[in-house]
């Protein structure tokens, strides 16, 4: 959770890729979104995206990230796989067609990225649709409770996402000076 008690940098950066990319290739969940940016005071629950709710926790008190990680893997996805010229880019004027060669160079930038500087690993072992239990003391910040979430633990339901978390990141070391919010210097060809 960010100061606000909002989530976090890196939750909204990937909430906002993850976002981004069903906004564009899931009509209805556009629709939906356009509707409640529009201040429509009514969405139809098949066309609202699904609100999550979050079983109480205390919640312990919040420590202040550097941000310089995250600018420097922000600037590793630029260098790699030109993700910010994409995401800066008006793409309502290209065709699906345009934008889907586009992704193509991108995801595999930025998956390349990835991979050079960090191990990740699901959350969960259990394939996605399978049932599981959830016992009392389950990890609440690696597993995440959606849809009825009332009493108390243990709770059965639907493997609906396996989760992700980092088992290694080697970031490259950055000389002294090194401005990290400088993601990626502009070019001039002579």
């Amino acid at each position: 959770m960010g100061e606000s008690g909002g989530p976090g940098f890196f939750a909204r950066f990937f909430l906002a890729f993850g976002v981004y990319f069903r906004f564009l290739f899931n009509k209805e969940f556009a629709r939906a979104v356009l509707r409640i940016g529009k201040g429509a005071s009514s969405v139809m629950a098949s066309e609202a995206p699904s609100i999550e709710t979050k079983p109480q926790v205390a919640v312990p008190p919040l420590k202040e990230a550097s941000p310089d990680s995250a600018l420097q893997l922000l600037g590793l996805l630029q260098q790699e796989g030109r993700f910010i010229d994409f995401i800066e880019e008006d793409v309502t004027r290209f065709s699906d067609a345009d934008i889907g060669a586009a992704v193509r160079v991108v995801h595999d930038g930025c998956r390349k990225a990835l991979y050079n500087h960090m191990i990740t690993q699901p959350v969960r072992d259990e394939r996605e649709g399978e049932r599981v239990t959830l016992q009392a003391g389950f990890d609440a910040s690696a597993i995440r409770l959606t849809g009825n979430v009332v009493g108390q633990p243990p709770f059965s339901g639907t493997l609906i996402h396996r989760g992700w978390r980092v088992k290694e990141i080697t970031l490259p070391k950055l000389t002294e000076g090194h401005d990290v919010k400088i993601l990626a210097p502009a070019e001039i060809e002579l």
